[in-house]
């Protein structure tokens, strides 16, 4: 793992990057993109962010690097989601979740090299070494409450993945649940999500699959949920397995939702850890140092390091964090904390509360760490 920040002064922009180089094989980069306000309207620091993104697969550092996938973190989703605009072949998510450092906006990229990449059925498709990553975002319904909008979600992502030959509970990896005011509609998406599941195979007898559900508006005032969601074909059953951390965390099951804490995928070359949104609770599913936003990240940290452990990995394998305030008066303290033990890893902190509103702070990140599986295809 290398960690390395570029500086584009004439833009205001710095770009924090993470990169994972085999010997051989593809190559993979996670990017957080951050741009100065310089108290300009958005149009110009989209432009600015923009100018350094499009330069990025160019620079040596990036050598043969596709993008994948972009999510936009903006202040304003439904006024400045027109300005953004539409590119073909990369998976792109636009979601209201403020960057807390002044700015407009923000953005998580996503790269890979020596891949085919291109657009199926509304869904971006990487192919390499017989398997297909799929990423669909964005997805959104305005019709009905938030139990109607998440089951007609699901419901439509799951026709998607027939048109692969794959089903949510054998292919789907990861899900985020973007809630606009999550105080009051998380519990119709919990409900629903649930039901859909059940007739889908996937219950505490079974497996679920990780999932961040977060506040967020999308552009659409009716929209009440964003769906976004990264599926794969060609696995053998047994590439993906479960984490628990049972010595910290409670299986979600017990307190009504129905997620993974963590999952992992092994390949020949190496595994991909993926943590799901996690915050500061105990293994009996309480919430832990309630007002204290010191401990509750401390807290965090301590269960996403369990949850890494048991997946092999530590803080060190990790290529992207994302940190979701419910109180922007809490973010000098948290970045200071995440400053002083991560100063490398690529990190955006987002205006987006917790589903319970005694969680002040929750965090997710993938982590990607070389490994071999003689009896896996490499990645």
């Amino acid at each position: 793992m290398n960690y390395n920040n570029i500086q584009f002064e004439e833009l205001g922009v710095t770009a924090e990057v993470a990169t994972f180089t085999p010997k051989e094989g593809v190559s993979e980069w996670h990017v957080m993109l951050h741009v100065d306000s310089k108290q300009q309207p958005f149009a110009d620091q989209l432009r600015r962010l923009y100018e350094a993104e499009d330069r990025l697969p160019n620079m040596p550092e990036f050598c043969g690097a596709h993008y994948i996938l972009k999510r936009y973190f903006l202040s304003d989703s439904t006024n400045q989601q027109p300005l953004m605009r539409q590119e073909k072949n990369i998976s792109i998510s636009l979601i209201q979740q403020q960057p807390l450092d002044g700015s407009k906006i923000a953005a998580w990229l996503y790269l890979q090299s020596d891949v085919e990449v291109k657009e199926e059925e509304g869904v971006v498709v990487a192919k390499h070494n017989g398997y297909q990553h799929l990423w669909k975002m964005g997805m959104c319904n305005n019709q009905g409450d938030s139990a109607q909008q998440t089951e007609a979600l699901l419901t439509e992502y799951e026709t998607l993945l027939a048109k692969f030959d794959a089903t949510l509970a054998e292919n789907c990896i990861r899900t985020w649940f973007f809630v606009r005011d999550v105080d009051t509609q998380y519990h119709g998406l919990v409900k629903a999500r649930k039901e859909n599941f059940v007739q889908q195979g996937l219950t505490e007898k079974t497996h679920y699959v990780s999932s961040t559900g977060i506040g967020g508006n999308p552009a659409d005032t009716k929209s009440l949920v964003q769906l976004g969601t990264y599926a794969i074909t060609g696995l053998e059953p047994e590439q993906q397995h479960y984490l628990y951390a049972p010595t910290h965390l409670n299986p979600t099951y017990e307190y009504g939702v129905t997620f993974e804490r963590g999952t992992v995928v092994e390949y020949g070359d190496r595994d991909h850890i993926f943590i799901s949104g996690t915050a500061s609770i105990n293994n009996k599913g309480e919430v832990v140092h309630v007002g204290d936003i010191v401990q509750q990240t401390k807290r965090m940290w301590e269960n996403v390091e369990a949850l890494l452990k048991e997946g092999g990995a530590d803080f060190q394998d990790v290529m992207q964090i994302i940190v979701y305030l419910r109180d922007t008066a809490d973010y000098e303290v948290v970045k200071a904390l995440f400053a002083d033990r991560f100063p490398y890893i690529p990190t955006v902190l987002t205006l987006a509360p917790v589903c319970r509103p005694t969680w002040l702070v929750e965090m997710e990140c993938m982590a990607v760490k070389e490994n071999q599986h003689e009896k896996f295809r490499k990645f």
